[in-house]
């Protein structure tokens, strides 16, 4: 053995080790040949799990899905050139989503760049300020300086990436040829052991503030924004409990599941229909907000905090890079949220607001279970899927019509199901990949409902049911097109509509799941939907074809929250 074949096994296996010491235990790799040294140390570890994808955009939005299972950073490793471009859209997501994604890009030699070599392209910082940060590693040598600056660089960008705000990181690693590594070398471990990192806490001042809100407030709401599929649920109703506020629980947030029955009711779950109505939103204008977590998806709510504009808008964030789109905020309290959940000093009196949004609640969710204001449009289909949906299982979404489905239909349940979807910039790309790093990495029967558009966006993710088992069922809602365009401003220009936003592909599925040999149902009615979602799973990959019609679900749509409003506007307020 060679000294290069020596350094580089040495490098490759030490900076292997350096990630597991720092929770990066999975690795999702993209094949090809410059990052075959890493490849082999990956697969040869036994404490790091390695998934194979061959497309790199569906690769990233997978491991994008196992951080948002586990929690924990993962890995992702590909060749030099457009392999690595083809990250770009996930690193984004997770950025924004505050994600500790570890991107590792293979690279050719210093000498070998910007001189026409092939497959080499400028990666230095080619995530731009997408990542937290970025290095450019040295080349494998067979020195222990070498060795050591790759260890303590490899583990301090992780801490970087764990770090919150989370976010993904970028280690560039350019490698010379000869590419392999001796697998029969015994490499010696690093120095480092442990990081350990100590908690933020809640001081006297940030006590102060949210006690004075708490006491003074006669108009206050709770707003939860979204949370891990991990929040402690229990901790949280407590909290709400004493305070006896309105809680406004995005889907996202994963606190409409599971919830206390003695809480039930402080769970606002149709806000974001309640807040269409004008004089429902003036009548409940609001002079305190706690919130936890992001601006949650309702667009309502977001123009009913705009409009009211509360004179106290506390954001509990532990970043001080705090999210307020609405720039509302009054005080941040730079603390994770648990903390504030633990303060329950005193249980509140209830008031008549909160009193009156419970009212309004209750009368919208009795509208959604009356069967004569749905026609078989995408609203029907959705309350028909959630109420089929079984016990102890997760359901990801795309983020166009999906997602707002189920911030409607969606209601409060004792159930165990856990929401998941990509709202860190909100885009259709990745999603069936992101279903299915999310299966992989919580094991439960997990179902993806998804747009025709953003189902077609990501179609190479299905790859990876070839290479491993899964169980996941996706419900496509084919309306050929972009529905959700249908209920915006550009829906009114009819020469240019179709073409431009409504783009119909006329495709269907079926095909492509004989090709995946998935299990395929279609369904143009809701009987025949609830039939499919009820039939035995029999393939590790079910496909669930859905068939609407776009301009009828606006009106669909819109008939069910005018009836809402109606009858709350009705209601003694």
């Amino acid at each position: 053995m060679n000294d290069h074949q020596s350094g580089l096994t040495n490098y490759v296996f030490r900076l292997t080790e350096a990630l597991i010491k720092q929770g990066a235990n999975q690795a999702v790799i993209s094949p090809g040949s410059r990052s075959t040294p890493l490849a082999y140390a990956f697969s040869e570890s036994k404490a790091m799990q390695t998934y194979i994808h061959t497309d790199e955009r569906s690769a990233a939005f997978y491991a994008l899905g196992l951080v948002k299972a586990t929690g924990q950073p993962v890995v992702l490793l590909c060749t030099s050139g457009t392999a690595a471009s083809n990250y770009h859209p996930a690193v984004t997501e997770a950025y924004y989503a505050r994600l500790p994604l570890i991107v590792i890009t293979a690279d050719r030699p210093h000498e070998l760049r910007e001189i026409g070599a092939p497959q080499a392209i400028d990666q230095l910082r080619m995530f731009g300020e997408h990542v937290k940060e970025s290095v450019d590693f040295p080349i494998p040598e067979d020195r222990a300086d070498i060795l050591s600056y790759m260890e303590h660089r490899t583990i301090r960008l992780l801490s970087v990436a764990k770090t919150v705000p989370q976010g993904p990181v970028h280690l560039n690693v350019p490698f010379r040829e000869p590419l392999l590594i001796d697998f029969q070398q015994q490499v010696p471990s690093g120095r480092f052991q442990q990081q350990v990192v100590g908690d933020l806490t809640l001081s006297q001042q940030m006590k102060d503030v949210l006690q004075q809100a708490m006491t003074q407030s006669q108009r206050g709401i709770v707003i939860v924004g979204e949370q891990p599929a991990t929040v402690d649920k229990g901790l949280f109703w407590l909290f709400a409990k004493a305070l006896q506020w309105p809680v406004l629980c995005d889907p996202l947030s994963n606190l409409r599941s599971e919830v206390p029955a003695d809480c039930l009711d402080l769970c606002i779950d149709q806000y974001d229909a309640l807040l269409k109505s004008e004089a429902f939103s003036e009548e409940v204008k609001v002079d305190c907000v706690i919130r936890f977590g992001p601006q949650p998806i309702s667009k309502p709510l977001l123009l009913f905090l705009k409009k009211t504009r509360p004179e106290t808008y506390i954001v509990v964030d532990e970043s001080p890079n705090y999210r307020d789109p609405l720039l509302l905020t009054t005080h941040h309290l730079q603390v994770p949220a648990e903390t504030v959940w633990q303060m329950v000093n005193s249980q509140l009196e209830r008031t008549d607001y909160t009193t009156r949004w419970i009212q309004a609640n209750k009368i919208s969710s009795n509208v959604l279970t009356e069967d004569q204001h749905f026609a078989e449009d995408e609203g029907h289909f959705v309350r028909q899927f959630i109420a089929n949906l079984p016990n102890e299982s997760d359901v990801v979404c795309s983020s166009s019509m999906p997602i707002r489905d189920l911030d409607t239909y969606f209601r409060a349940t004792d159930k165990d199901i856990a929401l998941f979807c990509n709202r860190g910039t909100n885009g259709i790309d990745g999603v069936v990949s992101t279903a299915l790093g999310i299966q992989q990495g919580r094991k439960r029967t997990t179902y993806l409902l998804i747009g025709d558009l953003a189902f077609l966006h990501d179609v190479n993710g299905l790859i990876i049911s070839r290479l491993q088992k899964t169980n996941l069922t996706i419900v496509v809602i084919n309306n050929n097109g972009g529905g959700i365009f249908s209920y915006l401003p550009q829906s009114s220009i009819e020469d240019h509509y179709e073409t431009l936003f409504g783009t119909p592909t006329n495709l269907t599925f079926n095909h492509l799941a004989e090709m995946y040999e998935a299990q395929y149902e279609a369904a143009s009615t809701v009987g025949a939907f609830e039939t499919a979602l009820q039939a035995s799973k029999t393939a590790d990959l079910r496909i669930i074809e859905v068939f609407t019609n776009r301009a009828e679900n606006v009106e669909a749509h819109r008939s069910v929250w005018r009836e809402i409003a109606k009858r709350v506007e009705q209601s003694e307020g």
